[in-house]
């Protein structure tokens, strides 16, 4: 059986992302001529087809369906991101000066978001065929690198100059550096891909005056602080004269001012009527504060945490290293986006317009996330075969464990020989094979 507690957070999320994007948009809905129900009935629509996609897919077979979705996800998404710069406008339309949606019978998909799920088990399926715990020579170790690191550069450019989404590539670069040290790279060819691609993203921000404009208004916010470290006469050059105060980031922190620990109320917050734009979306997190509290924003970070944690538990369980890797790619992109968001919402960091994975209004993400939750559900039925052996499986690091007499039934021949080979590593205490969450 599927996780279930997996699932429950999940519909519990996407309930709440229902009910505060019919709290915050009132106003919007009301302003454009709309139903003050309508930006809702969107989300319920995308919520109810979130998790019927979630439970349809975990009640498929791993081994027969995994690789189908993943590899047809990365591809499709891939395709069609780079058909969408030769569509016409009216199928690609220009909202606050990026293109990165589809325009499908009144309903518009962003590619990226199903293709960082393809991307994630694309890695996954790939890197663990060629990487390997073995120590390599780095040259050995970089051009089997390098083809990864190819269709990397290819996809960021699609998104991060393309399509201008700079958040998601960030996103992406995150996962595929942590993935790419998982399965099996060495820290000296991550670290160094790193500086490779921070170099490329400055790159990326120069190239765009409204990136520059977006680095300078948040370093207008946090100069005085960062000034204050270092002596009075390097502080004096790191201030700007007469700063443009960063709009959206001031009202989203008067929203969580406002808040307090309980809130004002749900359907009272003040900063939705038009102080603070996209507090349904990029902002939902500081309207929900202003509403319900502090302590509404302890309680959603609960709930994400118990799933990374149910996330990363299925993926410390599963012997297959497509498994593990998979699902640990899965939880970064969904922390790493709940990082980003919140601190750029709180001023920390540029804000980068990245959605809270489940609570922010649009179907791209939710629909993009129930693939990929529906896919970890059904990974995490393969744990039932060995449930009763997972301490043989994983036995403690000193290897003081008694082992049932008789050797635990497991179907697939492959997974059979896998099984023992690692039970004959845990006996001479040596059964470390990847990391342990």
């Amino acid at each position: 059986m599927p996780d279930r507690i997996i699932f429950y957070v999940v519909v519990i999320l996407l309930t709440s992302g229902v009910l505060f994007t019919y709290s915050l948009s009132v106003y919007l809905a009301i302003k454009l001529g709309g139903s003050e129900y309508s930006f809702m009935m969107k989300q319920l629509i995308f919520a109810v087809m979130s998790i019927i996609i979630i439970w349809t897919i975990s009640r498929l077979d791993a081994e027969r369906w995994l690789h189908k979705i993943g590899i047809f996800l990365f591809v499709s998404g891939l395709i069609a991101m780079i058909l969408m710069n030769f569509l016409p406008k009216s199928f690609v339309p220009e909202i606050g000066g990026a293109s990165r949606w589809i325009k499908i019978f009144g309903f518009s998909l962003a590619p990226v978001e199903f293709f960082k799920i393809g991307f994630v088990y694309f890695l996954a399926w790939s890197m663990s065929r060629k990487l390997d715990d073995n120590e390599m020579h780095f040259r050995d170790e970089l051009q089997i690198f390098v083809p990864y690191l190819a269709i990397f550069i290819i996809s960021i450019f699609f998104i991060g100059v393309m399509q201008k989404d700079l958040g998601q590539s960030v996103v992406l670069a995150t996962t595929f550096l942590l993935l790419s040290y998982l399965a099996g790279g060495s820290a000296k060819l991550v670290f160094r891909t790193l500086i490779g691609l921070f170099s490329v993203f400055i790159v990326f921000i120069l190239m765009f005056p409204h990136r520059t404009e977006r680095i300078m208004s948040w370093w207008v916010s946090v100069q005085n602080e960062i000034a204050s470290f270092f002596p009075n006469w390097v502080g004096e050059k790191l201030i700007v004269e007469n700063p443009t105060e960063p709009y959206q980031v001031n009202q989203a922190l008067s929203a969580i001012h406002n808040g307090g620990f309980w809130g004002e109320g749900f359907g009272n917050g003040i900063l939705k009527y038009g102080f603070l734009p996209e507090v349904h979306t990029d902002f939902v997190l500081s309207g929900v504060a202003e509403e319900l509290g502090f302590f509404s924003i302890v309680v959603l970070f609960f709930l994400f945490a118990l799933l990374l944690q149910r996330i990363l538990k299925v993926a410390n369980r599963s012997i297959n290293k497509i498994y593990f890797l998979f699902n640990v790619g899965i939880a970064l992109i969904i922390g790493i986006t709940l990082l980003i968001n919140t601190y750029g919402s709180t001023g920390m960091i540029p804000m980068k317009g990245l959605p809270v994975p489940f609570l922010s209004y649009g179907g791209s993400s939710m629909l993009a996330l129930a693939v990929g939750i529906g896919m970890v559900l059904m990974i995490s039925k393969d744990r039932d075969r060995y449930d009763s052996s997972q301490e043989r499986v994983n036995p403690p690091i000193d290897g003081n464990y008694d082992y049932p007499e008789e050797p635990i039934e497991v179907q697939n021949e492959e997974l059979q020989l896998e099984y023992e080979e690692r039970n004959q590593s845990a006996e001479s205490g040596n059964n470390i094979n990847h990391p342990q969450f």
